[in-house]
C-alpha cells in the first residue's frame, strides 16, 4: 500500500463522487465540510487525478500553510508547485530561496508542467514583470550549441547575474578564458561550460564546496532574476499570475473569511512602505503598477469555480464523513488495540528507521497477520474514513508520539561562504610553508621559466627575501592561525628568515613532543583494544519506545549517530567515541538513547559537564525524556549540601541510581560505582589536566562518549588518525 492508495480510497466515498458530478461552474461556490487532518489535501490530490485537464489553485491562507499544503500534495501524487509572495513590498525579491521558487514555479508553470498550484491571498494580488523576464531573459544551452562567449556573458549581465571571480551563490557567473561558471535559478547545481571557439564543447555540474567538476549534463536552462533590467529599456510589463495560469480554473479556499481582510491589509500596508520608500530617496513604481485593488483581485476570484472548505456546513454544504483519528498520546498499547479494531491502518513514518521501530513495537505480543500498514511518507495529519473494513485509518507517527511535525524543504541553492573561502588565502595573510616557515603571501604572479610562463605563489620573509611557490606544490602551504584568533589585541606572528635556523629547531621541538604524546596514547588505545567487557543487550521494546518519543523528526546524522552509538555498545570491546556537532544538533538526545540502552543492561551511567549549570540543564532534560520510565536520575554539584552529596555517593555504591549527572566532583576519589558502564563527556576541553588524566583511567573500563562542539586539536586528531571514533552532526 503507498500514499496513492489513499487518493483512491478517499474516491470512493460518496461525498467524493457528489463533489466530482457537481463541481462549480465559472462564478459558483460549493462548499464542502467534514475534512480533518491532511484530508483536504487528499480531496485536491484525487479531484486533480480524476479531472487531469482542469487547472487547480489553492489560495492558502499564510505561506507556512501553503507549504503544508505543497508538501501533502506532493507526498499524494499531485503535480503541485508553490507561488510564494514577494517578503517585502518592493519589486524585486532579495531572498534567493523565495525569488527561485517564484521564477521556478511561473516557468514550470508557462511550460503546462503544473496541475495544482498552491499560493497565498496576497501573491494572487502581486503584479510582476517575471512573466516578461522570463519571454526575454529565459535560455536553453546544449552541448554543441553554436553560442559567442561575449554575446552569453552580456545576456548574463542584461538579465541580473552577477560577474564575480569565483561562483558561490545562485545568480552569479564566473568567467575564465573559455570556462564559463553559471549559477542560475532552477539548477540543481552550478553548471560549467567550456568553449571550444564558439561551439560549447563540455556541459558538467561542478561542487560549489570544492569547485570540482560532478557528472555531465547535456542541457541547461538559465532563468532570469525578478530585478532583470530590459534589454532596450523599453516600457515594464507587469502581470498578475491571473494572466499565466490555463482558463476556467478552480479555486479551493481553506479560508474563505481571510481572504478580504488579507487583501485590504496588503494594499494598505503596501501605500506605507512605498512612501517610507521614496522618503528614503528610493526609487519605486506605485502601488497600482505593484498591486491589484482588492475589489479587482476580489472579482477574479467570485468569476472563478470556487471550492470552499468550511467548518459550519450550511444545508446545501457536501459533507464529508471523515473523522479525526484517536488520541494515542505515546501509549503503545492503546495502539496496538486501536489497530486491531477490523479497520484497514496505514501508518505514515518519517523515515526507514522510524518504521523499524514501529513495527517491533506493534509486533511484540502480537500474532496473526499484520495489524497496520506502515509506510515511509509524511502528511501534516492523520485521519479516518468510515466503511469498517472496507475504509481506511491514516495515523501519522509525529501524532502517534506527539512529535512536532517540521517541514524541512531541502535549500534550492547552495550559498553563502562555503568552509574553503574561509580558508582561502589573501594578499597581506600569514602562511605556514612546510620547509621555511611563516611569511607573508602577496598574491599570484605569472614568471618565465625556461621559456615557459607559470603561475605561482609569492611568499614574503623575514629581511623582504621572497619564496615563488609554483601552484602545483601549493599543498606545502596553510594560513597561518593562531588559538587566539579573531581576539582583539591579537599579535602577529614573528617571521622566519628564509634559510634560517629557526623554522627547523621549532620542528624538531614539535617532533619530539608529539612523538611522547604518541607513544603515550599508543599505550593506551593498544590497552583499550585488548580490554573486553560485556556487550550491552540489543533494543528492547522500551528502547525504541524512547527513541519514537522524541518530540522531532530525527535528522539523517542524529539517526546515524544513535546507530553508530549503539553498534559501538553491543560489541564487546569498550566505545570511545567523540561525537561533534554544534549546539542545536541533537547530541544530548544521543547520548540520552545511549544511556537508557546501558540502563537497561543493568549498567549505570556517569554524565561528565563542566558547569553547574548545564549540570542542571541535562538534568532537567534526561529526566523529562525517561519520565516514563524506572530510571533513577540523581545530580552532583557543588550545590548539593555535604549530606546530600553523601546520600548519593553511598547510593551510587549500592547501584540504586541508574544516571548521575555532575561536574568535575564525578571525578573524585571518593566516588564508586556499583557497575559503571558508560561515561558521557559534554564539551571535554574545558576540563583540566587532572581530570583528563581520570578520564584517561576510565577509559580502560568503561565506555566513553565524548559530545562536543568544538572539539580541541589533540582530540579531533586522535579521531581522525583512527584511534578514536568519531562521528559529524551536520544537519
Amino acid at each position: 500500500m503507498a500514499l496513492e492508495n489513499i487518493s483512491e480510497a478517499f474516491a470512493a466515498l460518496p461525498a467524493f463522487v457528489r463533489v466530482a458530478e457537481g463541481l462549480p461552474a465559472s462564478g459558483q461556490r460549493l462548499a464542502v465540510a467534514g475534512l480533518h487532518g491532511s484530508s483536504d489535501a487528499v480531496l485536491v490530490a484525487a479531484l486533480s487525478q480524476r479531472f487531469p485537464n482542469r487547472f487547480w489553485v489553492v489560495l492558502a491562507p499564510s505561506v507556512p500553510e501553503g507549504e503544508r499544503w505543497l508538501a501533502d500534495l506532493g507526498a499524494l501524487g499531485a503535480r503541485a508547485a508553490f507561488y510564494p509572495p514577494r517578503e517585502g513590498f518592493g519589486e524585486s525579491e532579495p531572498h534567493a530561496e523565495v525569488a527561485g521558487e517564484r521564477v521556478e514555479t511561473l516557468e514550470r508553470l508557462v511550460r503546462g508542467d503544473v496541475g495544482v498550484l498552491v499560493t497565498t491571498p496576497r501573491a494572487l494580488q502581486e503584479l510582476t514583470s517575471l512573466p516578461q523576464a522570463l519571454d526575454r531573459g529565459r535560455k536553453e544551452l546544449r552541448r554543441g550549441d553554436r553560442v559567442r562567449l561575449t554575446e552569453l556573458v552580456e545576456h548574463l549581465e542584461r538579465i541580473g547575474f552577477e560577474r564575480v571571480p569565483l561562483v558561490d551563490d545562485v545568480a552569479q557567473f564566473a568567467l575564465r578564458g573559455g570556462v564559463l561558471d553559471v549559477y542560475a535559478f532552477g539548477m540543481p547545481d552550478p553548471v560549467r561550460l567550456e568553449f571550444d571557439g564558439d561551439t560549447v564543447a563540455e556541459l558538467r555540474y561542478f561542487d560549489l564546496a570544492t569547485q570540482l567538476s560532478k557528472r555531465p549534463a547535456e542541457s541547461v536552462v538559465v532563468l532570469p532574476s525578478e530585478a532583470a533590467p530590459l534589454e532596450d529599456g523599453g516600457e515594464v510589463v507587469r502581470r498578475s499570475l491571473v494572466q499565466l495560469w490555463p482558463a476556467d480554473p478552480v479555486f479551493v479556499i481553506p479560508d474563505e473569511a481571510a481572504l478580504e481582510q488579507e487583501w485590504r491589509l496588503t494594499w494598505e500596508e503596501a501605500a506605507h512602505h512605498i512612501e517610507m520608500a521614496r522618503r528614503r530617496g528610493e526609487y519605486t513604481a506605485a502601488r497600482h503598477e505593484l498591486f491589484l485593488p482588492p475589489e479587482s483581485v476580489r472579482e477574479v476570484v467570485s468569476r472563478a469555480a470556487r471550492l470552499v472548505v468550511v467548518d459550519d456546513p450550511a444545508p446545501s454544504a457536501v459533507v464529508f464523513p471523515v473523522r479525526p483519528p484517536e488520541r494515542i498520546e505515546r501509549d503503545v498499547r492503546l495502539l496496538r488495540s486501536v489497530v486491531s479494531d477490523g479497520v484497514p491502518t496505514m501508518i505514515l513514518c518519517d523515515n526507514e528507521g522510524q518504521v523499524e521501530r514501529l513495527e517491533e513495537l506493534l509486533d511484540e505480543g502480537r500474532r496473526g497477520t499484520p495489524s497496520a500498514v506502515l509506510v515511509v511518507g509524511v502528511l501534516h495529519g492523520g485521519f479516518v474514513l468510515p466503511g469498517g473494513p472496507s475504509g481506511l485509518r491514516v495515523l501519522t507517527d509525529h501524532e502517534i508520539f506527539r512529535r512536532e511535525r517540521r517541514l524541512r524543504r531541502s535549500r534550492r541553492y547552495g550559498g553563502g561562504v562555503v568552509i574553503e573561502s574561509l580558508t582561502a588565502l589573501q594578499p597581506g595573510d600569514y602562511v605556514v610553508h612546510l620547509e621555511h616557515g611563516i611569511g607573508i603571501y602577496r598574491g599570484l604572479e605569472r614568471i618565465e621559466v625556461q621559456g615557459s610562463t607559470i603561475e605561482v605563489a609569492v611568499i614574503e620573509y623575514e629581511g623582504g627575501d621572497k619564496l615563488n611557490v609554483p601552484l602545483y606544490r601549493l599543498h606545502e602551504v596553510e594560513r597561518y592561525r593562531a588559538a587566539t584568533d579573531g581576539e582583539d589585541g591579537t599579535r602577529p606572528p614573528r617571521l622566519h628568515k628564509l634559510g634560517g635556523r629557526r623554522w627547523k629547531q621549532q620542528r624538531e621541538k614539535a617532533r619530539a613532543a608529539i612523538r611522547e604524546m604518541a607513544v603515550e596514547l599508543l599505550d593506551l588505545y593498544a590497552r583499550r583494544r585488548l580490554a573486553e567487557r560485556p556487550p550491552h543487550s540489543p533494543d528492547t521494546a522500551w528502547q525504541r519506545q524512547l527513541e519514537s518519543s522524541f518530540l522531532f523528526e530525527d535528522t539523517p546524522d542524529q539517526r546515524r549517530a544513535t546507530l553508530e552509538v549503539k553498534g559501538d555498545m553491543e560489541r564487546p570491546q569498550p566505545m570511545d567515541r567523540l561525537l561533534v556537532g554544534d549546539v542545536g544538533y541533537g547530541k544530548t538526545e544521543v547520548a540520552i538513547r545511549a544511556a537508557f540502552k546501558a540502563v537497561q543492561s543493568g549498567r549505570q551511567v556517569a554524565v561528565l559537564v563542566p558547569t553547574t549549570i548545564l549540570a542542571e540543564q541535562h538534568l532537567r532534560t534526561f529526566g523529562e525524556r525517561l519520565a516514563d520510565f524506572p530510571v533513577r536520575i540523581a545530580g552532583l554539584t557543588r550545590f548539593l549540601a555535604p549530606a546530600e552529596q553523601q546520600r548519593v555517593l553511598a547510593e551510587l555504591e549500592k547501584g540504586t541510581i541508574d544516571i548521575v549527572i555532575g561536574t568535575h566532583r564525578l571525578l573524585s576519589p571518593d566516588v564508586r560505582f556499583a557497575s559503571l558502564g558508560l561515561v558521557v563527556v559534554d564539551e571535554e576541553h574545558r576540563f583540566g589536566v587532572q581530570h583528563k588524566e581520570r578520564l584517561k583511567q576510565l577509559r580502560l573500563e568503561t565506555d566513553v562518549l565524548t559530545l562536543t562542539a568544538t572539539p580541541i586539536p589533540r582530540t579531533l586528531h586522535l579521531a581522525l588518525a583512527g584511534l578514536r571514533d568519531v562521528t559529524l552532526m551536520q544537519t
